[in-house]
């Protein structure tokens, strides 16, 4: 069973970012996760981040976006998780904005994990409950803990 405090750190957990665009939230993540773990390169995962979007929106829908990439320097997946102060559009296909970010980084080589993960995040976020939890934290610390204990 996927297991969130697997892959999310509590130094890569965001409450109430700001944000003005997709573009600009892509940017702010990459910065805060390469700040926080100096083996991956800022704008290497940016532009990794940003080649995914261009694919095709990472918006799920009902306020959710899951950007995600593989990248050389990471050793170990990752995820850094931000709720917005204001959404932003992502493209979503419901037109809703996006509120919670759930940025996914794996090894260059673990496609099938990072398949894996893409889905058991998606699973984990479709949950109306786990996503109030997520919306109703007010402060980094707080946004940690209800994703992580969410389930168990």
């Amino acid at each position: 069973m996927f297991q969130l405090d697997q892959l999310l750190d509590p130094t890569l957990t965001f409450c109430a970012l700001g944000g003005t665009s997709k573009k600009k939230v892509i940017e702010t993540a990459s910065s805060l996760i390469t700040e926080r773990k100096s083996a991956l390169d800022s704008a290497e995962l940016y532009n990794k981040l940003l080649a995914r979007e261009k694919l095709g929106s990472t918006a799920l829908g009902d306020g959710i976006a899951i950007p995600h990439c593989r990248l050389s320097g990471c050793q170990q997946s990752l995820g850094c998780l931000i709720t917005l102060a204001q959404p932003v559009d992502f493209d979503a296909i419901d037109g809703q904005p996006v509120d919670i970010v759930f940025v996914l980084i794996v090894p260059e080589e673990a496609t099938q994990e990072h398949l894996d993960m893409l889905a058991g995040l998606a699973q984990l976020l479709s949950q109306g409950k786990f996503c109030d939890a997520l919306r109703d934290a007010g402060s980094d610390h707080a946004l940690y803990s209800a994703a992580v204990s969410f389930g168990h």
